[in-house]
This record gives C-alpha cells, sequence and structure tokens, in this order.
C-alpha cells in the first residue's frame, strides 16, 4: 500500500491543505522534541554539578514550556486534521454521488462530467420492465456512509505520525550522531529495521484488511436490501433464510476481525520489540563509557533521552497503519467505482462519434421535440437487449401513450430519456421549436437523422445535454414515489424548494390531493413517515402528481400511475393526470389501454421494438 495515495491528494482540495498543515506542524514538533531533550539534559546536568535554583530556573521554565506547546500544537493539529479529515469525506462524498448520478455536481468538484447509468447502474438493475440484476445501492450506501468514516484514522492520525516518522528519526540522528558519533552509528544501523519489519508485516495486513472491507461491505449492502424487502420476504416465508445468511455473513466479518486485531498486536509486539532492543544497546555503550569517564554526563543524558524519540514515531506509524487500512481500503474501492464510471463515460459518446467535451445548453421553459433515431439498450450482464432499434417522435405539447406486456421495454425508454442511462446503439436527438407549431404538430417524421453531433437542421444529440439541465425540464412520476420521513407540504416541495404554501396547495388541488391532505391531523405539517407509510398507495401517488404539479415542467413522464390502484383512486389519478399531461408533453407507460383517451398517439413496445398505433 501506498504510504500517501496521490488520487486522494488530486481529489480533495481539502487533502492537500491537510497536508501542508501537517508538514508545517511536523516540523514545530520536532523543533519542540529536541529543545525539550535538550533542557531535560541541560536541567538534570546541571542539578548534579551543584548548580542552584536560580541558574536553572529558566530552563525549568522552558521545560514546562515546551511541554505545554507540544501538548497544545498536538490538539491543535489533531482538530485541523479532523476537519480536514470531515471535508476530504464530503468531497468523495459529492464526486461519488456525482458519478453516480452524472450530474452537474461533478464539474462543480472539478471532474469531467458524464451522463452515468445513474438509477438503474445504482440498483444494479436493468429497468422495471426488465427484472432484478445485481444490487449495488446496499453497497454504495455502505461505501458512502460507514466506509468513508473509517478515513478520520488515516486524516487524522495516519499522516501526521507519517510526517514525524521522516522528520523526527532524521533530526534526532543528526543530533545524537554530533554529539556523540558512536550512539548515532548505532541508531543509524538499528532504525530501518523498523520500517523492514513493518512493510513485512503491512503487506499480510493489507489483505487481511481489504477482505474485512469486503465483507462488511457486503454484510452492510445485502442488510439494506433484505430489510427493503422484508415485506416481500415475508409474503414468500423467505426472512428466515435471509437472517441466515446475515449471521453467517457476520461470523466470517467476526473471524476476519478478530484475524487482522491479532496480527495487529502481535505486530505492534514485534515493533516494540525492536525497538526496546535497539534503545537498550544505546544504553549499555552509553553506561559504559559514562563509568570510564569517557563521556560527559549532559552528552550521555541528552543521547538517552533522544534515543527511544527516534523510533517511537516509527512505531507509532505502525499502530496508526493497522488502524488507517480500513479507510485507505475504502477510497481505494471509491476510486473504482469512479474509474469504472470514467471509463463507461469516455467509452459511450467514442462509439456514437460524439464529442463530449462541449456540452450544448438548452433553453428552460418550453419542450423540444424528442426523436428516438433507432436506439438499442442492452444492459450490463445480460445477453437479451432491452431495446432493438426503437423509433419514436415525440412532438412538444403532444401525449404519446406506451402500451405493451411487461418486460418489453417500455420503463427503459423512461430511463433513456430521464439519462438514467445511455444507449448502447443509435442516437436519441431533441430539437428546440423556436415557435410553438402550428395545430401543435409539426411534420418531423421524414427527415433522415443529422450528420455529427449537431445537425443542420437544429437537431443535437440528447447527451451533448448536461444531464442536470435537461432534467430541469422534466416531472418524472414513477410507478413507486419515494415519500420521506417529512411533511406533505415538505415531500411536495421536492418540485420547488423555494415554493410557497399556497403554491403547495394549489398543486395539491390540481392532483386530486388537497381534500385528503386536509383531513389529515395536521393538515400539510402531518408527518407522513419513511416512504410515506402512513399513506395509500392511491395517496403516495396522489403527492408525487402534486410535487410534478409545483415543478411545472415542460415534459412529464408518468411510469405505471394507476398500477395496483383500486378504482377510486385509479379515477383521481386519471383526473388528475389528464389536467398535468395537458399543455405540456407527456409520455405514460401503462398497461392499461384506457389511458389512450388521454393520447394523442399510441406505441406500442414489443420484444424491445416500437409500433405506433392510432387511438381509437
Amino acid at each position: 500500500m501506498k504510504p500517501l495515495d496521490p488520487r486522494l491528494v488530486r481529489t480533495a482540495q481539502a487533502v492537500r491543505v491537510h497536508l501542508v498543515v501537517t508538514v508545517l506542524s511536523g516540523v514545530a514538533i520536532t523543533v519542540l522534541v529536541l529543545a525539550q531533550a535538550w533542557l531535560l539534559a541541560h536541567v538534570i546536568a546541571g542539578a548534579t554539578r551543584g548548580m542552584g535554583l536560580d541558574e536553572l530556573s529558566w530552563a525549568i521554565t522552558a521545560v514546562a514550556g515546551v511541554a505545554i506547546a507540544r501538548g497544545v500544537l498536538a490538539y491543535g493539529a489533531e482538530t485541523a486534521a479532523l476537519r480536514s479529515a470531515a471535508r476530504a469525506k464530503s468531497q468523495l462524498r459529492r464526486r461519488l454521488l456525482a458519478h453516480v448520478t452524472g450530474t452537474r455536481a461533478a464539474e462543480e468538484e472539478g471532474l469531467p462530467e458524464s451522463p452515468g447509468r445513474g438509477a438503474v447502474w445504482l440498483s444494479g438493475q436493468t429497468g422495471s420492465d426488465q427484472g432484478t440484476g445485481t444490487p449495488r445501492a446496499g453497497e454504495l450506501v455502505t461505501l458512502a456512509t460507514r466506509g468513508l468514516d473509517a478515513l478520520d484514522d488515516y486524516f487524522a492520525r495516519y499522516l501526521p505520525q507519517l510526517v514525524l516518522a521522516v522528520l523526527v528519526p532524521i533530526s534526532v540522528l543528526v543530533v545524537v550522531t554530533r554529539a556523540d558519533w558512536i550512539s548515532g552509528i548505532i541508531i543509524a544501523v538499528t532504525l530501518p529495521l523498523i520500517p523492514i519489519f513493518m512493510a513485512l508485516v503491512g503487506r499480510h495486513t493489507q489483505a487481511r484488511t481489504q477482505r474485512q472491507w469486503r465483507l462488511l461491505n457486503r454484510l452492510g449492502g445485502h442488510f439494506l436490501d433484505v430489510v427493503e424487502g422484508l415485506p416481500t420476504l415475508a409474503v414468500f416465508r423467505r426472512a428466515k433464510a435471509q437472517a441466515a445468511i446475515i449471521r453467517r455473513i457476520t461470523d466470517e466479518h467476526r473471524r476476519t476481525t478478530m484475524s487482522t486485531l491479532r496480527i495487529a498486536f502481535l505486530s505492534a509486539f514485534v515493533l516494540e520489540l525492536l525497538a526496546t532492543l535497539a534503545v537498550a544497546l544505546v544504553a549499555v555503550e552509553i553506561g559504559i563509557r559514562l563509568m570510564y569517564g569517557i563521556l560527559d554526563y549532559e552528552t550521555a543524558l541528552l543521547v538517552l533521552i533522544l534515543a527511544p524519540e527516534a523510533y517511537l514515531p516509527l512505531r507509532e506509524v505502525g499502530a496508526r497503519f493497522h488502524a488507517s487500512m480500513e479507510g485507505v481500503a475504502v477510497a481505494e474501492q471509491v476510486f473504482r467505482v469512479l474509474d469504472e464510471r470514467a471509463e463507461e463515460a469516455r467509452a459511450r459518446p467514442g462509439e456514437r462519434g460524439e464529442d463530449p467535451t462541449t456540452p450544448v445548453p438548452i433553453g428552460a421553459h418550453r419542450a423540444p421535440r424528442i426523436r428516438l433515431d433507432g436506439v438499442g439498450l442492452v444492459y450490463p450482464d445480460r445477453e437479451a437487449p432491452a431495446l432493438r432499434d426503437a423509433a419514436l417522435l415525440v412532438e412538444p405539447g403532444r401525449s404519446l401513450l406506451l402500451t405493451g406486456p411487461s418486460g418489453s421495454g417500455k420503463s427503459s425508454i423512461l430511463s433513456l430519456l430521464l439519462r438514467f442511462t445511455e444507449p448502447t446503439s443509435g442516437r436519441i436527438l431533441v430539437q428546440e421549436i423556436p415557435e410553438p407549431a402550428a395545430g401543435g404538430t409539426t411534420e418531423a417524421g421524414g427527415e433522415g437523422p443529422p450528420e455529427g453531433p449537431t445537425g443542420a437542421d437544429g437537431w443535437v444529440p440528447l447527451s451533448a445535454i448536461p444531464p442536470d439541465e435537461w432534467r430541469r425540464r422534466i416531472a418524472w412520476v414513477p410507478q413507486h414515489p419515494y415519500l420521506f420521513d417529512d411533511s406533505v407540504a415538505g415531500n411536495i416541495r421536492l418540485g420547488d424548494p423555494e415554493a410557497s404554501l399556497e403554491a403547495v396547495r394549489r398543486a395539491a388541488a390540481r392532483a386530486e390531493a388537497d381534500a385528503f391532505i386536509r383531513a389529515l391531523p395536521e393538515s400539510y405539517d402531518t408527518r407522513i413517515g419513511e416512504r410515506g407509510t402512513r399513506l395509500s398507495a392511491g395517496q403516495r401517488q396522489r403527492i408525487a402528481l402534486a410535487r410534478a404539479f409545483l415543478r411545472d415542467a415542460p415534459i412529464v413522464l408518468l411510469d405505471e400511475p394507476t398500477a395496483h390502484l383500486d378504482p377510486e383512486n385509479a379515477a383521481a389519478i386519471r383526473t388528475a393526470a389528464a389536467r398535468l399531461v395537458r399543455g405540456r408533453t407527456g409520455i405514460i407507460v401503462a398497461h392499461d389501454t384506457g389511458w389512450a383517451d388521454l393520447a394523442d398517439e399510441v406505441v406500442r413496445v414489443e420484444a424491445g421494438r416500437t409500433t405506433t398505433e392510432v387511438p381509437s
């Protein structure tokens, strides 16, 4: 393992500041160590020669001052290190989130922006139509929370001790050699033994620590996924089986942790033994020469006080190394995720011959024309494509119904439009409409695909538009909207955080939600529980529709808005949805063909292919 991973320095500005502060603190502590040793030797030697308190008072006062200064400096350095660690963790978390979601937060962190695979990649799933894949959300939650917290020891203790391990032994060796060259030779010969043994032990420990982190990551991710799927597991009576799996992984993690601790304790014992023997050699040869009068008392005291200080920082590095290894393993995993995402972002534009370095700005108030031109989509770890040569033209201000059997690729089209994933073949194009088209339609279906990233007719690839700018124009109502443990008003305000309460109420009324909200115990201030557990499925859906009304975006995407709802709630949702898509570009995914009454056009998706139908 590298003592300092250069990627950490490049990634987090707080690390660079922390390194400067650490080096300066290390230099100051080294000076204080040497000064304290000299002052102690002078006071003790002076007292044995019969010097009075008046003559030694300045030196005694200086010793006390140096001791206080060392304590204050150590406290200040650790406090600054913990703050730097908090900032570095925050920057790494933001970068990780930006890379996973592909938002402009990446640019704010000085990173190349990438569309990313977003929610699809994060969940390890291949769209709601495509079943499930390997779950990643739980692992990333563990990585971004408990995992990155382990960097505290690395920043606050290991790195400062690493600086001291370089500065203090060299400074002590220089001072001791000038005072007594024989002791200097002994220290110079024995000092390298500690880092050699530390490296040998560290290579063995690194593999075990990485295994320990992998098990913890697996345990945390699996536990989160089990908790989220507990109702389903209970229905199929598989909860006990999952409990047994968690118990087995926990036991593996416990055994690995104890094994790592055993090695850490044994390595600490080896380093302590080496340092003790080395100091003993210095003490023996100092004592012999002092006994025969070859060495003066003050020099002998100076060497004996400084000799342990030469080995102490190296021993401490060994101890801190084991404590920081988990954080280093976590940082390596973070960089693996970031590197994986960066490679995907570089590869995808290159495959389509687009230039990702020139993002195209897009207006925020009117919907553009959207076109899927021979789009294909194959999810990772799946052989069968979710979409095959899909073609679609969505005119501004018109509504489109995507219908078809489960697994046909309907939700995959929404995922592409939301920039949660990117097509593996073909292109998604958008064209700004400077003036509303007459009659609400513009005939463009016969145009050929544009040449290059930007056609002469104004078509641009969706991948050339910054994802966050594009998503600002979209209101998305998923089949299972996520509601937070907050008030009703707080959940609706996710559509527009600056909206007034009156605007929230108007949005709720348009979503057919105002009546049931006012009937709640505290009306709009009622907390609804995590995932809206205190509301029915229909009420949760209407809260999501109110959020979309408040967002007031020109493009509306509805994914199975009435699935699994009773007729009364389904009717209310249908009424609100009709109101929402009116005057906007609306794309509705539904099995229920009754939605065709609201659509200007019906597109059937089957086996990943699209077929346009005329609504009856």
